[in-house]
């Protein structure tokens, strides 16, 4: 039985994901956590905790892990173990993608440099230091521009400015968010800098593909109705299939195409975010992972199989049956907080499950449970599912289903 060492912070949502699709393919899963797990002394051979952080330690405690209990592959799930995962594999002789092409992959400024390098359009970027004074940088921008952290995800910090003053205030603003003692301990370099880029306008659109051998399967291009025009940028729906023009949909595989083998990634998923407009797709984001939250739960390929056990197959260099979408259309709404607080009660779960063409609705924050809004906050409510015969239709359910949940939410203070 082949063994997978899973990658997966405390804070992800994919565990029960990937442990299904493990158990599915008869794969030997190993969890390896950022918090030591209850059963650990129990169930050794299954269960590591590890300090994503300290990477050195983390890989001399999987080698010796793996002299007792050999590996095959190791999956990362989430952004926050996607380094370490190429550097174990690296230390342990497995497939991976350059180590170096994956860290450009967790910071923004220097993917900007390696898109820009290779003539990928992207957003015109510049690094300061959150020790420089705003006043002087504001008055040399040319505006609209967006300010956004170099290693944080899901939006977190990031905000636009339209002009010197509010420009001033969002730089202010992503600093506090910088000094939050959780961000500075994923990392006290990248917290002393601010990007700014240009903002650019247009429609919005993720990528879920898959590289072999340096080659792009594209796995699905989801539409993101919303407009994501700031002053913060939370998402909300995806529906595939996309609805843009055939020609527009395959520029935007070859831009992808394209920023990968600029950043350097070969092998196993990516996640890319494009902006469109009348000069074409413009490159915002590419991550060396699968979809986040749960949203991968909106693709099913070929018989029936998840996107987790295409990611465990890929690892493995399991033959895979089929890249090929299952033709109805689907959809997924990350349901955004509308304040800050604390969660008292959710009302209207079972009137939104009821609303034709919803799939589940599933809340992943607790009652009594701190709940905050971006650009501080870096978490959803919850999910809601949508199946139909067409994208509007899909797109619909998710809204209607959204309207019948009421969260009743109070002041943290």
């Amino acid at each position: 039985m082949p063994r997978v060492l899973l990658l997966i912070p405390t804070t992800s949502y994919k565990a029960t994901d990937f442990i299904a699709a493990a158990e599915k393919l008869n794969i030997d899963l190993v969890v390896a956590s950022d918090q030591r797990q209850t059963l650990e002394d129990v169930f050794p051979d299954r269960m590591l905790t590890l300090d994503f952080l300290d990477r050195k330690a983390s890989v001399n405690r999987v080698i010796a892990f793996a002299k007792a209990y050999p590996l095959d592959a190791v999956v990362a799930t989430d952004e926050e173990a996607v380094t370490l995962a190429a550097i174990i594999s690296s230390a342990l002789g497995l497939s991976h993608n350059p180590i170096e092409s994956v860290q450009a992959t967790q910071n923004k400024y220097q993917l900007r440099q390696m898109l820009t390098q290779a003539q990928v359009p992207t957003p015109k970027a510049d690094l300061f230091s959150i020790t420089d004074v705003p006043e002087s940088i504001a008055l040399r921008m040319t505006y609209p521009v967006v300010l956004k952290p170099i290693h944080l995800s899901a939006s977190c910090g990031v905000i636009r400015a339209n002009n010197p003053n509010e420009f001033q205030a969002a730089f202010d603003r992503i600093k506090k968010i910088l000094a939050d003692r959780e961000v500075l301990h994923r990392g006290k370099e990248a917290a002393q800098t601010i990007l700014v880029e240009s903002f650019i306008p247009g429609v919005e659109v993720a990528l879920e593909g898959l590289l072999q051998n340096g080659t792009l399967s594209t796995l699905a291009i989801f539409d993101k109705p919303d407009p994501l025009d700031g002053p913060f940028f939370e998402e909300t729906l995806y529906v595939t299939p996309s609805r843009l023009p055939e020609t527009t949909q395959k520029a935007i595989q070859q831009t992808t195409q394209k920023a990968c083998h600029a950043i350097g990634l070969r092998d196993g998923p990516i996640h890319a975010e494009l902006r469109i407009n009348e000069h074409g797709p413009f490159v915002i984001e590419v991550a060396a992972r699968s979809i986040g939250g749960i949203c991968s739960r909106t693709l099913r390929f070929g018989l029936g199989i998840s996107l987790e056990e295409m990611v465990l197959q890929h690892a493995l260099k399991i033959p895979i049956a089929s890249l090929q979408r299952q033709n109805m259309a689907s959809g997924v709404m990350m349901i955004p907080i509308p304040k800050a607080g604390v969660l008292v009660d959710v009302q209207g779960i079972g009137a939104a499950k009821g609303i034709a063409g919803i799939e589940g609705v599933v809340i992943m924050i607790r009652r009594k449970q701190k709940v905050v809004p971006l650009p501080e906050g870096r978490r959803y409510l919850g999910f809601i599912f949508a199946k139909g015969e067409r994208p509007e239709e899909v797109e619909q359910a998710l809204r209607l289903a959204h309207e019948k949940l009421r969260f009743e939410i109070t002041s943290s203070n």
